[in-house]
């Protein structure tokens, strides 16, 4: 899904209050963390999430993360990134975009 800018900052607004939902340690991209974000995705739509390792990497984790469950990514800050998917059939759906 590509966002536009508004609906980007709406997004960027929203994450603020956030706090992490998955981290990336040691191991990487593994299966576990592509299942938890893919989760986090389906329960809150947007989700945070955080770079304990492969600091000097975050850009490329982010996008293997973003293709890999079919989100957008909304912002990376420092060490975090945002991820944003909606759920089309889900009429009570958080974020309406």
């Amino acid at each position: 899904m590509e966002l536009k800018s508004y609906q980007r900052a709406f997004l960027r607004s929203h994450a603020q209050a956030l706090d992490p939902v998955v981290s990336v340690g040691k191991d990487g991209i593994s299966e576990s963390v592509v299942l938890a974000l893919d989760e986090a995705l389906t329960c809150h739509e947007l989700v945070k999430v955080r770079f304990q390792s492969f600091k000097d990497e975050i850009k490329e984790l982010s996008i293997e993360l973003e293709k890999k469950t079919k989100s957008t990514i909304v912002a990376t800050t420092g060490f975090t990134t945002v991820f944003f998917r909606q759920d089309p059939k889900d009429p009570d759906r958080i974020y309406k975009l």
